[in-house]
């Protein structure tokens, strides 16, 4: 491995393949131990990254679907969307972008760029996370909007439904489900496939763990965000009553974090080196192809002799 791929705090970590003194309860690790630790060491600044959009897909099962419950959700004379039911939005944006994206983005700019994957697996995310962005600050618009029409109809101490669709928040639902096509996927390929070959369990364990982080730090900053905006006898922004909180500024809130975020991610993306090549470029896949049907032969040859 280039040595320019592992960061400079992690270098230290040389000493446990060295021997320095005399025998004791010590045991010199392996070179193969000590670089895979680098390489997972390497990883965790963009793990880090990631924890971020992980608790803006936290809000989509919460605060979106919470704002649905207070706007008109009947379709037609007799039926009514159940508030559970809204994530649907945003579950058939992801199930129709993803083919989308494979099939159509990734072939047409692979011609510019010459990469298997269309764009790198760090562009993938970053080009996600700006999408969180626009989320946020979407979200915010509607919400001030759902908030002008409850003050002209004097709702804001009721919890009455508003006068406008629900079909209000399907702009941000779909355009969450884009973002976490290109977040969610993005960073699941890029843990397993830049994590050390003998710890891609651990890489791909950080798929889960920033999802997990990410509920438990949008609970903290929903409770934090609350008692703060309270104080002084306020109302807060976020309330049991949701025509009487300002989730607006809530939403904003999050897109100023989210830029934040995207800052820091473009500084650890910009210094961060690939370990190697993806492993999914078409070539190896050909080679795959026309390597695998001999063996099967073989094999099948030794099994019936």
């Amino acid at each position: 491995m280039a040595s320019s791929s592992i960061p400079l705090c992690a270098r230290f970590l040389d000493k446990a393949a060295v021997k320095t003194g005399s025998d004791g309860e010590w045991h010199l690790c392996s070179v193969t131990q000590v670089e895979e630790t680098k390489q997972i060491i390497k990883l965790l600044p963009i793990f880090a990254a990631t924890i971020v959009p992980s608790v803006m897909l936290a809000q989509v099962l919460t605060l979106f679907i919470k704002q649905g419950t207070t706007l008109d959700r009947r379709i037609g004379p007799r039926f009514s969307i159940p508030p559970g039911n809204l994530s649907s939005f945003f579950m058939i944006a992801t199930i129709i972008v993803i083919p989308a994206y494979d099939r159509g983005f990734v072939p047409l700019l692979r011609k510019y760029t010459n990469n298997p994957r269309g764009i790198t697996m760090l562009q993938r995310i970053g080009l996600g996370l700006f999408l969180h962005v626009l989320v946020m600050v979407m979200a915010s618009f509607v919400e001030k909007w759902r908030l002008t029409i409850v003050r002209s109809h004097g709702l804001a101490h009721q919890k009455a439904t508003v006068p406008l669709t629900v079909f209000a928040l399907a702009p941000q639902f779909v355009l969450m489900g884009v973002a976490e096509m290109l977040v969610e996927v993005g960073k699941m390929e890029f843990f397993y496939d830049q994590a050390p070959q003998g710890m891609k369990s651990l890489g791909s364990s950080f798929f889960t763990s920033s999802l997990a982080i990410g509920n438990f730090m949008s609970s903290f900053i929903l409770s934090t965000t609350a008692k703060i905006t309270r104080e002084g006898g306020r109302n807060g922004w976020i309330e049991n009553n949701l025509n009487a909180s300002r989730l607006d500024n809530y939403y904003l809130f999050f897109a100023v974090l989210n830029v934040g975020n995207l800052l820091f991610f473009f500084v650890v993306s910009r210094f961060f080196v690939y370990n190697r090549e993806g492993t999914s470029s078409e070539k190896e896949l050909k080679q795959q192809e026309e390597v695998f049907p001999d063996e099967r032969g073989i094999m099948f040859e030794q099994l019936a002799a």
